[in-house]
């Protein structure tokens, strides 16, 4: 029996509405060492329920700055992991603290897992408030075990046979640059860590690299035994674009040279309206809740996916990663690889 079919059992106040995550409610604190040691005490109860619901907003703690929060992300995720392969600006707060995204107010963000086409990932992500914007800005969440049971039969069984394959194209002018990606200056360190990580990568020129991945599309949870779709393809496709931000990358850097690119682990890709069908997927599971100053949000990297509504006025969310998971440790559907699948 998987853990997620049981309720966890401790004495928390947990607060189930239609179209939010689940928000745990906190007792009230006179000060944050009240509320860490309340945390400690709980902690064991609070993982449990993070496992039934894949993700869970913590509502009533008094962390109101970045030290605030690496206190509580102690107690709640002790392990931490590194941000590899970047792909979207983040400000480093130091303490293994960094701003949620430095991308625009004006861009939304889709739902994704992190980190999903690397090796190894990041298992727990604690995102934290300390100024709520005026309007939007929420942090969307999304099952990804129910995405998984809504995928029409045909795309799930596409991507169970030939797992998802990224393109990416680094450059000064559109995303980042591989230095930034990388963190390093040194082409031959960068050539080390794609060999060592199964990236294929080629050299366009001196400042320009494209690399392809391919990983699985779906995976198992090594603690529940639940399989998630678990994949950023979708969020990184062509046909998610905005019309007029894809006409014009794709009139700038030609077919193959989008920042950004998705296909099929077989290397076909999908039609617009079959990458729709998927969004349209995420939609359906996306819940959300506003931002208060103080909120936590807890997300199973596997269960769940993460993104953020568009928003206005000041807005600081906080994000520390956890809990390393290894690839190998989730029964990916498809092994990783360089190249294209021939699904054998």
């Amino acid at each position: 029996m998987s853990l997620t079919a049981q309720a966890p059992v401790a004495h928390l106040d947990v607060r189930h509405e239609p179209g939010k995550p689940t928000i745990l409610v906190t007792p009230s604190f006179d000060d944050l060492d009240d509320a860490v040691g309340w945390l400690t005490a709980h902690r064991a109860a609070i993982r449990a329920e993070l496992l039934h619901c894949g993700s869970l907003m913590i509502r009533g703690l008094p962390v109101g700055d970045t030290t605030d929060f690496a206190r509580v992300r102690d107690v709640l995720m002790p392990q931490q992991t590194g941000y590899r392969e970047k792909a979207t600006p983040r400000t480093d707060f130091g303490q293994g603290v960094f701003s949620s995204t430095d991308l625009p107010a004006a861009q939304p963000i889709r739902l994704h897992n992190e980190n999903s086409y690397t090796l190894d990932f990041p298992g727990t992500l604690l995102f934290g408030c300390v100024t709520a914007p005026e309007e939007g800005g929420a942090t969307t969440v999304g099952d990804m075990r129910e995405a998984l049971r809504l995928m029409p039969a045909d795309l799930r069984e596409r991507f169970a046979a030939h797992g998802w394959l990224l393109v990416r194209n680094y450059s000064e002018l559109a995303g980042l640059p591989w230095q930034t990606s990388f963190a390093s200056d040194d082409p031959a360190d960068v050539q080390s860590y794609c060999d060592e990580n199964v990236i294929g990568y080629e050299w366009l020129d001196e400042e320009e690299l494209r690399t392809r991945q391919r990983r699985s599309a779906i995976v198992t949870h090594p603690v529940t035994g639940e399989q998630s779709w678990f994949n950023h393809y979708a969020f990184w496709n062509r046909w998610t674009l905005d019309a007029d931000v894809r006409d014009v990358l794709l009139d700038t850097y030609g077919d193959d040279g989008l920042p950004f690119d998705t296909y099929v682990g077989d290397g076909s890709a999908l039609t617009r309206e079959e990458v729709e069908t998927i969004a349209s997927v995420y939609e359906q599971v996306t819940v959300r809740e506003t931002w208060q100053v103080g909120d936590l949000l807890m997300v199973d990297n596997i269960l769940n996916a993460h993104g953020r509504e568009a928003f206005s006025g000041a807005r600081k969310i906080l994000v520390a990663m956890g809990d390393p998971v290894a690839l190998a440790d989730c029964s990916p559907q498809t092994p990783p690889s360089t190249t294209v699948s021939d699904g054998k």
